[in-house]
C-alpha cells in the first residue's frame, strides 16, 4: 500500500529479544502445543505460512531443548510433546517393498526408512500407544490416531512365539507397531 496506510509486518508484531554473544536471544515466548498449534506469548499464530517459516529454522538440541535458529541468532521455544504432527498417509508398493510417506502439518513429506524411523512408546498408566516418526535432525512427528489406523491395517506379523511383532515395512526396513498380548 502506499500513502498514510501502512501494513503491520511480522518484524512490529514479534519484538526481537535482546541477544548475548552467542546468539541467544533467550526465550521468544513461542510454544507448539501437543495438537500442533503454534503460539506466540498465548495466542494462536493464525497464519500457517508464519508457523511453517519458523519450522524451516526449528532445532532440538542434545539436551532435548528446541531452538529457533538463524545464522545469526537462536531463542528457545516450548513444545509440549514433538514439534509436527503426521496428518496423512501415501502408501506405494507392498509387502516389503512398500513405501510409506507421511505429510505433516507442516506440508513436509517424509518417508519412513532407516533415515527416518518409526517409533511406539506405550504410557505406562494407560497402555495406549502412541507412535512417532523422526522427520529430520532429532525433529519428531506425532502420528495422528487416524493416520495410526491406517498402519495397523497395513501391519504384517513378523517374527515367531515371543519375539512376534505386529508392524509395517518401508524403505526396506521393519518397524513393530507392537506385540501380541498373551
Amino acid at each position: 500500500m502506499t500513502g498514510r496506510h501502512k501494513e503491520k509486518s511480522i518484524d512490529a508484531a514479534l519484538p526481537i529479544p535482546a541477544k548475548g554473544e552467542d546468539g541467544d536471544c533467550g526465550d521468544f515466548g513461542i510454544r507448539i502445543a501437543r495438537d500442533g498449534t503454534w503460539y506466540y506469548e498465548g495466542s494462536p499464530i493464525a497464519r500457517l505460512a508464519i508457523a511453517r517459516l519458523f519450522a524451516t529454522v526449528l532445532k532440538r538440541d542434545a539436551q532435548g531443548v528446541y531452538w529457533l535458529e538463524t545464522p545469526v541468532e537462536k531463542g528457545r521455544i516450548e513444545v509440549e510433546d514433538v514439534p509436527f504432527l503426521a496428518v496423512e498417509l501415501a502408501i506405494s508398493g507392498h509387502d516389503r517393498h512398500q513405501g510409506l510417506r507421511f505429510r505433516t502439518n507442516m506440508d513436509e513429506w517424509v518417508e519412513a526408512g532407516p533415515d527416518h524411523p518409526l517409533r511406539v512408546v506405550e504410557d505406562p498408566k494407560t497402555g495406549q500407544p502412541t507412535p512417532y516418526l523422526l522427520v529430520r535432525d532429532g525433529l519428531e512427528a506425532r502420528i495422528t490416531r487416524s493416520v495410526y489406523y491406517e498402519l495397523v491395517e497395513l501391519g504384517v506379523e513378523e517374527g515367531a512365539g515371543l519375539d512376534a511383532a505386529l508392524g509395517v515395512w518401508s524403505g526396506d526396513a521393519f518397524f513393530p507397531l507392537g506385540t501380541f498380548a498373551e
